[in-house]
Formats: C-alpha cells, structure tokens, sequence
C-alpha cells in the first residue's frame, strides 16, 4: 500500500476542491483551520466537508488522477462523490481500475 490518496473539500458555498496528500486527516485539518498550510483557495470559506477520498497505488498515480478531476465540470465530480471510486473505472476506463488500491 502506498499510502497516497486524492480527495475532494466542499466548501460553505458548494465549490469543490481536489487534492492529494499521504494522510487525508491532517490535511483536511489543516485546510479546515485556515492556517499557513491551508490551500489559499480554502482560506474564510468554512466551513469545509471531506466530501471524497480514494486510496491510490502510487504517488505517480495520485497526481495524474488530481489532474483529471480537475479538468472535469462540477456535475462530473458530483457524480464521483454520490457514486464512488467505481464512478472512475466506469468513466475513465479499465485502465484506471489497476490505479486504485483495493477497498
């Protein structure tokens, strides 16, 4: 297990945030506590929601799933947080499936 995660932060106003940290916990408090370490595209828009995380194989694989989402509309990552990380092997293929750690 690698230990890398990507997940998604909702903000009060609904705005998603895409991420990816080794400790999904710590990272979500820091964003939450709008300090120093907080993504500035977090800070004052508390409070905040874990709405989505998903257990990655590799670093490496984290960041170029970070990069898909984020190029996605808000309606398609909405669909991921109702339906889950099998959202990703439906949408974006079988090859994706052997990026993902099993659950």
């Amino acid at each position: 297990m690698s230990g890398w995660f990507v997940y998604l932060i909702r903000t009060n106003k609904g705005t998603l945030y895409t991420g990816v940290t080794r400790n999904v916990a710590r990272r979500f408090e820091e964003h939450d506590s709008g300090g120093p370490r907080a993504a500035k595209a977090l800070r004052g828009r508390g409070p905040l929601e874990l709405a989505f995380q998903c257990a990655m194989r590799s670093k490496s694989d984290a960041l170029k799933l970070e990069v898909e989402i984020k190029r996605w509309p808000k309606r398609r990552k909405e669909q991921l947080i109702a339906t889950g990380p099998a959202f990703l092997v439906e949408y974006l293929g079988p090859d994706y499936q052997g990026m993902l750690e099993p659950s």
